[in-house]
């Protein structure tokens, strides 16, 4: 069989799709024909010679207003065919705080996507494929479902396919339920379904079997078979071929703006999700239980895929990093000679020396799920960490050289000002490590402990409203199709998240220019300020109960255990005049030091001045 796979615009430009990659792989095993069509990368070029049009435009759609939908609204005629009308949803992206740039490129996309979709259609099926699938996560849906729409209508021979992390649940059966000119949808994990739909296919056997497929009957009747139960085993997850793209981004307008990187996975689920899943959190859909590729097997998968395609910039898409990968995975890649730059999520608490084995793999960013600085806070989401363990996670990353990245998240049912107030007041402390993208209130996600346990604090959820404007459907078939869902605000109100929001903004701000070092000399500590919030720049602790203290607030700790293991020392005193110098950052009790090590404070910054600061030291 000759197959098409399909990309759409708002995937990412930088990446190859990893979905897309294992259904090329396992199609192929089985002796289809498989091109993969990145069309976000043609639609990069398309519309860079019509418009003023750059990545920050791109990125604006595919990441920026995934929470208002604009990436899917600008398909949306083109999927319906006619224009959408545009003072409802430009009231949303105002609502939103979109710019006036943003709104009218959202309007300007709209008019002339159908276009493309046309120009888009009509060569892929001039290239007679028997079957085209799409996949489809993020704001991908109405971009892919345009162009089924169109692909059916020029030639209803083509058996069309949609899967993706839109496709799950019920969502994948509301897709193919109201869209009928797509044939098939997989939910699930499409190792096992997809090459089964292609068996069937081929041999015209019962689909009923195929696991999670989305199909119809005789009489045209849609149906939903059950989604498989039992996840993949580590060993049965695919690598994916990326063939073909590097040089299909090379010959991009799109080359021009970002570099290749790859996509890699080790595992699939969260070893924390499954015992606590934080509330707010809609990721794995209808398969959390953790499976992880042998070590390995995942260290020859990243080393071959470097090989082969001459890139060694990776993002691991692991929901969570595999604890056991430290001693083996990221030690052998450390010592690979493969100067590697890796992107990984982890959890918060991890120590110092996981970061370090991080760092010497080759990891230049984490993306810790920090989230909250307050511990109530971070308990309401179950995230089983501290406030004084996450501001330790942000001060020992920078200490190796690896960035964090992060969002505030709040909106919590339960949570207090209080929770807020304190935080926010010891910002300023906080100046020197990495800042938060930004501060949000939280939405409600299908699959997360919110959406399903309306007890924890959302009831009456309904679909944002974003997808009353993009889809034309009823109330109760856009519930299904949903992912993002509207309810009453809870936790802090808005002038409280106001006060975060800017708080946040002006940390994003001081952080170029801000530093905070701390030289360790065995005997004594040296620490080196630049804060704007605290007017001094060089303390020397030479006392050896100072030094002691300040080593042993490398970890959250009480005030009683701390004076229970150095007796003799102030260490109260040592405290108040420590947090009165922005040396301490304190949640639940606790206090944890806030100096990063001298060796890698400057290197993660981008300098906007070059005049020295004023020098004022304290003794």
């Amino acid at each position: 069989m000759r197959i098409t796979l399909v990309h759409m615009p708002w995937g990412a430009l930088d990446v190859p799709s990893l979905a897309l990659g294992i259904m090329r792989e396992v199609a192929r095993r089985r002796g289809h024909e498989v091109e993969v069509r990145y069309a976000n990368l043609d639609f990069a070029d398309w519309i860079t010679r019509r418009l003023p049009f750059g990545l920050r435009d791109y990125q604006y759609f595919s990441e920026d207003s995934y929470f208002q939908g604009a990436g899917d609204w600008v398909f949306a005629g083109a999927l319906h065919g006619t224009s959408r009308p545009f003072a409802p949803f430009a009231k949303l992206l105002d609502d939103a705080g979109a710019s006036a740039h943003e709104t009218a490129l959202t309007r300007e996309l709209h008019a002339c996507a159908p276009d493309w979709i046309t120009e888009l259609v009509g060569d892929i099926v001039a290239g007679d494929p028997e079957m085209v699938g799409f996949t489809s996560t993020f704001q991908q849906n109405c971009a892919s479902l345009a162009a089924a729409r169109l692909i059916k209508r020029l030639r209803p021979g083509v058996r069309v396919v949609l899967g993706g992390a839109n496709c799950d649940g019920p969502q994948g059966a509301a897709l193919h339920r109201n869209f009928p000119f797509v044939d098939y949808v997989v939910r699930g994990e499409g190792e096992p379904a997809f090459p089964a739909l292609l068996d069937a296919l081929s041999t015209g056997d019962d689909l009923s079997h195929v696991p999670g497929l989305c199909w119809r009957d005789a009489t045209g009747a849609a149906r939903a078979n059950d989604v498989a139960t039992r996840p993949l085993a580590p060993n049965e997850i695919v690598a994916p071929d990326y063939d073909g793209f590097p040089e299909r981004l090379d010959a991009s307008a799109a080359a021009g703006w970002v570099a290749p990187r790859l996509v890699v996975e080790g595992s699939r689920g969260c070893w924390w999700g499954e015992k606590h899943h934080c509330t707010f959190c809609g990721l794995n859909g209808t398969l959390m239980e953790f499976r992880s590729k042998s070590p390995r097997q995942f260290h020859d998968e990243v080393l071959a895929l470097a090989a082969r395609h001459r890139l060694l910039d990776f993002v691991v898409v692991d929901n969570i990093l595999d604890m056991a990968y430290f001693d083996s995975v990221l030690a052998w890649i450390a010592e690979s000679g493969y100067d590697l730059r890796l992107h990984f999520e982890v959890k918060a608490n991890l120590r110092r020396h996981h970061l370090q084995r991080l760092a010497d793999a080759g990891a230049v960013q984490v993306q810790p799920g920090v989230e909250s600085l307050n511990g109530h806070v971070l308990k309401l989401m179950d995230k089983g960490v501290t406030g004084c363990q996450n501001v330790r996670a942000l001060r020992d990353a920078q200490s190796v050289g690896v960035t964090a990245s992060w969002n505030y998240l709040y909106g919590f049912p339960g949570e207090t000002a209080d929770d807020y107030d304190s935080v926010i007041r010891q910002l300023p402390r906080l100046h020197h490590l990495e800042p938060p993208v930004g501060a949000n209130r939280i939405a409600v996600e299908r699959f997360s402990p919110y959406f399903n346990r309306p007890e924890l604090g959302f009831s009456a959820l309904r679909p944002a409203p974003m997808y009353h404007q993009i889809y034309e459907l009823p109330e109760h078939e856009l519930f299904d199709l949903a992912y993002i869902f509207a309810c009453v605000p809870q936790g802090i109100g808005r002038d409280r998240g106001a006060a975060l929001e800017s708080a946040v903004d002006a940390w994003r701000a001081a952080y170029p220019d801000s530093r905070l070092t701390v030289h360790d000399l065995d005997d004594r500590l040296v620490l080196v300020n630049r804060r704007e919030a605290y007017p001094w720049t060089v303390l020397d602790l030479q006392d050896p109960g100072e030094v002691a203290l300040f080593r042993l607030l490398a970890q959250p700790h009480k005030p009683a255990a701390l004076a229970g293991k150095l007796p003799g020392v102030p260490v109260d005193a040592l405290i108040d005049r420590w947090v009165e110098l922005g040396l301490l950052f304190t949640d639940a009790g606790q206090y944890v030091h806030l100096a990063v090590d001298a060796d890698n404070q400057v290197l993660a910054r981008i300098e906007h001045r070059l005049e020295a600061p004023d020098v004022t030291a304290v003794g």
